[in-house]
């Protein structure tokens, strides 16, 4: 098969124990890690580590998965693209992230945010949130975030459409899938990446792109939850033509993120 520049826009890399979300044990070293990807075909990858975050008393431990990252792209700045977290519960400390991080650091992309493991579940078209999310369309970042209620995804995209949007995942499940591409085909703002479940089902990326749009679909994998082989190759048998195929490696990724 043709080799392709792919970037994977959603990598959780495990760090050390408490950002490893290997279901069956650690899974090696971040030099382990990038080995890998790129034994599965991928050039770079990008996304925020994460851990799980109980009803946290203050900013310091998202701020300090932020640093991680830093120090990541510090060390290995030709493959990762960090990722960073924000927290609605944390509104102005948030803002003051973005400004730094994004402000600063001159980082793109905020998440993949995952609230069901940082203690603030769906909570992406609140007051705090879009004070926030406010804050990113300032720095032109964008936002991957995991959600599986469509009135919440609706009223983000509704409310702050200058907002560029990834949701993460399409599902396995036929009829959800269907929801969540035709929401990403309603709004302009709103963009899909393909990792978590869903490749397996053959002729998933045809039809993502049939209802969505070439320029909607992102690659990405969720590794080292998922094996990102299944992603490389999957997305090479599909009956894509070469231009759908430069834009879901890549194309549309560089393009959001400038």
């Amino acid at each position: 098969m043709k080799e392709y520049h792919i970037i994977d826009c959603h990598w959780h890399p495990a760090i050390d124990a408490r950002t490893d979300t290997g279901w069956f044990g650690p899974v090696g070293s971040i030099r382990k890690q990038i080995e890998t990807l790129r034994r599965a075909g991928i050039s770079q990858a990008c996304g925020a580590p994460i851990e799980k975050i109980e009803k946290p008393a203050s900013f310091r431990k998202i701020r300090l998965l932020n640093d991680k990252a830093f120090a990541l792209r510090d060390k290995h700045p030709d493959f990762y693209i960090p990722g960073i977290h924000i927290h609605p519960k944390f509104p102005d400390e948030s803002c003051c992230e973005i400004e730094r991080c994004c402000g600063g650091e001159g980082v793109r992309w905020i998440g993949e945010l995952v609230g069901r493991w940082m203690d603030y579940g769906d909570d992406f078209a609140t007051k705090n949130a879009l004070q926030i999310f406010r804050t990113a369309i300032e720095y032109d970042a964008v936002v991957n975030f995991h959600c599986g209620d469509l009135k919440v995804i609706g009223k983000l995209c509704a409310t702050l459409p200058e907002l560029k949007l990834v949701l993460a995942h399409p599902s396995s499940n036929r009829m959800e899938f269907l929801e969540r591409i035709k929401i990403v085909s309603k709004f302009k703002n709103l963009h899909l990446d393909i990792s978590g479940a869903g490749i397996d089902r053959f002729g998933i990326l045809r039809k993502a792109i049939d209802m969505a749009g070439t320029d909607k679909i992102l690659f990405g994998t969720d590794y080292p939850i998922n094996n990102p082989a299944v992603y490389t190759h999957g997305a090479k048998l599909e009956d894509l033509s070469e231009k759908e195929r430069k834009l879901l490696f890549g194309g549309n990724f560089l393009r959001l993120t400038k």
